[in-house]
């Protein structure tokens, strides 16, 4: 595992419940601040359930992707607080 996978799924393990951080806060925090898309191919792939990758959104605050489905992503952040409900 690279350095930087490593430094992106330690952060994002730190985002607590009810909170979200954007992919491009995730890649300047690991380093990287043009590495966006890096850090949602490496989530895209994380099936570890200690390393909540719903918790990272788009800049624009859309939800984004989500290895299981956009609309689950988007269950959890509203069960989580994250979300309007609507």
């Amino acid at each position: 595992m690279s350095d930087f996978k490593k430094k992106v799924l330690g952060i994002v393990a730190g985002i607590p419940k009810g909170k979200t951080m954007t992919y491009a806060e995730v890649a300047r925090r690991a380093g990287s601040s043009r590495a966006c898309r890096a850090v949602g191919n490496i989530l895209n792939g994380n099936h570890d359930p200690q390393v909540p990758c719903h918790r990272v959104i788009r800049s624009d605050g859309s939800t984004g992707g989500y290895n299981r489905g956009a609309q689950m992503k988007k269950r959890i952040l509203r069960r989580e607080g994250a979300l309007p409900i609507t």
